[in-house]
């Protein structure tokens, strides 16, 4: 059975010495915006969510290449080979909403080429763009590479310059809902909720690579607020701003430095988490 209550939710997490989410486009820089604050896409912070979902034991339909636990080339091919036949659009959102807890989650749009039905899914779970609480520093650093990636007759291993960038500190805060009305039709339930609340809590678990070293990325608290009917007591709005978020000096070195605070809306109660 669906969920039956709205759900809203908040994890502040922190970035040390770390590339928390590259910006293509900018060489790789961490992200900022144009006040200098620093950002983590939401479909960055998914990527993370649906790699603990699958540490866990879940079946995912987005799998990133490095971690994929099947033999699928390509979402085409995950799709075909897992769901066997189906006829109607409403049997392919069943279908994928009882496989695979990311489609029932986040949603997801099945138009692939030669697919004689395509179908968009609306997932119940949104989650917001995670923001620095101050303005960030980045720093670059250059590096080298000093041999030959493939085999020169007589040469001699020469340098290859590039550059590295990352964050010092900074402290970052993203939420997130959880729509009843939609997890009636994705059929996302109360155990679902459990998994994504243990993903939020772990969601740098097995996450260590060059550019983000191991415990350089740490979440320190997930705000939980579980509703008492389908369209909550709150706005999702006010519920998030809820949550005050200080810095006590203009360039965050700790997490120490900042002060939070959770304002009482009557009648919710919030479930605060440590992280791991």
């Amino acid at each position: 059975m669906s969920i039956k209550n709205k759900v809203d939710f908040a994890v502040i997490f922190t970035v040390k010495n770390a590339n928390p989410n590259g910006d293509p486009l900018n060489g790789n820089r961490p992200r900022i915006d144009y006040d200098g604050y620093g950002e983590v896409s939401d479909v960055c912070i998914k990527r993370k969510i649906r790699n603990v979902w699958m540490y866990n034991g879940h079946d995912i339909f987005v799998q990133s290449n490095d971690i994929k636990v099947d033999e699928y080339r390509s979402l085409a091919e995950r799709k075909k080979e897992s769901l066997g036949a189906y006829k109607t659009v409403e049997e392919l959102r069943e279908l994928s909403c009882q496989k695979w807890l990311d489609v029932r989650s986040f949603g997801q749009l099945f138009a692939f080429k030669g697919d004689s039905l395509s179908l968009g899914i609306r997932g119940p779970v949104s989650i917001h763009t995670a923001v620095s609480v101050n303005p960030i520093d980045v720093s670059s650093m250059q590096i080298t590479k000093s041999v030959n990636s493939e085999d020169k007759k007589g040469g001699k291993a020469s340098d290859t310059m590039g550059m590295k960038h990352r964050v010092d500190y900074g402290v970052y805060v993203f939420y997130g809902s959880i729509s009843p009305q939609l997890a009636e039709k994705t059929g996302f339930d109360e155990e679902d909720a459990k998994a994504l609340k243990e993903a939020l809590v772990n969601l740098f678990y097995s996450d260590a690579s060059s550019a983000r070293p191991e415990g350089s990325m740490e979440v320190r608290n997930v705000y939980w607020w579980e509703h008492n009917s389908k369209a909550g007591q709150y706005s999702s709005a006010k519920v998030h701003r809820s949550l005050n978020i200080k810095a006590n000096v203009k360039d965050i070195k700790n997490f120490d430095e900042v002060e939070i605070f959770v304002e009482n809306l009557e009648g919710l109660n919030v479930e605060i988490i440590e992280g791991m």
